[in-house]
């Protein structure tokens, strides 16, 4: 996997994106990010068109005894099997931008070769339903068979409605800024083997988004084919686990396009920002070939918090720098003589 993912057809540089877009019409959504993104779009999720397409709510209704509320709010309204059989089923008011953009690339003259989507992760998943009351033990466990049951039918749907495309499937782990504090809700082991299973259901090439300062080590151990992170929450003190992460072939997909504040309209701060980030892991170990050859580029989180014309400019300046993580992935195995 150090060459190409998805035997060549994803090379370094190639631009995607994270999760959530601002849209409230799921057919505008799917048009831009097959636009902007053309070489690995992302279907999107749209919270703002409806809460039960947020981060949790969008998953965690397939559990019997669970309701989610039309705020996107989840409650256990009856007793809760760990084993019962889930609820598995796409439908327009949770999952209407993954429906619409694989009806929408579907119609492309030329489909997309391959696909990313996402899937609230375990650990997110098993927090949520700790916070509603369940018992953690439990909570996580459930957690991590939802997130299988989910990745799994994702896989099957995408095979259906845009046969011949490969699937990227992503975890999505915002709760794993909570490894970072001094009481975690669980034991790291534990955890990671959770997450490690949900990536073992991921059809095609498995990755986990790790948002802000998530503990990015947890996610590395878990064994994704990519790693998303957002560079500038960078901890340089995890620069040995990266540089294990990329002799074994992962990737990673950098988050160079900030999306806590307006992203601007010139690439070269951003493009700057990541020269130095390499720079720093390659002064600690990670090898600069690697760093480039095994990297995408997208924004560093979900997009719904900007706005319809801010969101496009993102995808636009991930392309942008993508293009430049290739150029300078080339030049650097030129240099070294690869």
């Amino acid at each position: 996997m150090g060459e190409a993912l998805l035997g060549g057809s994803i090379c370094a540089g190639t631009a995607t994106a994270v999760g959530s877009l601002p849209h409230r019409d799921a057919h505008a959504a799917a048009a831009l990010t097959l636009r902007c993104l053309p070489e690995l779009p992302a279907a999107p999720q749209l919270p703002l068109r409806s809460a039960r397409e947020g981060v949790v709510a969008q998953w965690i209704g397939a559990v019997p005894g669970i309701e989610v509320h039309q705020d996107g709010t989840i409650e256990v309204v009856g007793p809760i099997d760990p084993f019962a059989e889930l609820s598995i089923s796409f439908g327009d008011a949770t999952h209407a931008g993954l429906l619409t953009f694989l009806e929408v690339a579907a119609r492309q003259p030329r489909p997309p070769r391959q696909v990313k989507a996402q899937v609230a992760g375990p650990l997110t998943l098993g927090v949520a339903l700790t916070e509603a009351g369940m018992d953690p033990d439990v909570a996580f466990a459930l957690g991590a068979r939802v997130a299988r049951a989910w990745a799994g039918a994702i896989a099957e749907l995408v095979a259906a409605r845009l046969p011949g495309s490969t699937l990227v499937t992503f975890l999505d782990e915002p709760a794993l800024v909570l490894w970072r504090g001094a009481e975690v809700p669980m034991e790291r082991e534990v955890a990671t083997d959770l997450l490690s299973s949900a990536l073992a259901a991921c059809v095609g090439v498995s990755g986990v988004h790790v948002c802000g300062h998530g503990d990015l080590r947890l996610a590395l151990d878990a064994g994704p084919q990519v790693a998303h992170f957002d560079v500038a929450a960078l901890d340089l003190d995890d620069a040995s686990a990266i540089s294990r992460f990329l002799d074994g072939g992962g990737w990673i997909a950098w988050g160079a396009i900030p999306t806590h504040r307006p992203v601007g309209e010139q690439p070269q701060p951003l493009w700057k920002a990541l020269l130095e980030a390499w720079c720093e892991l390659t002064r600690r170990g990670c090898d600069p070939v690697q760093l480039r050859g095994q990297g995408l580029v997208a924004p560093a989180c979900g997009l719904a918090g900007h706005g319809a014309s801010q969101a496009e400019r993102a995808m636009l300046l991930a392309r942008e720098i993508g293009n430049r993580v290739h150029d300078q992935a080339a030049a650097t195995k030129l240099a070294v003589g690869a």
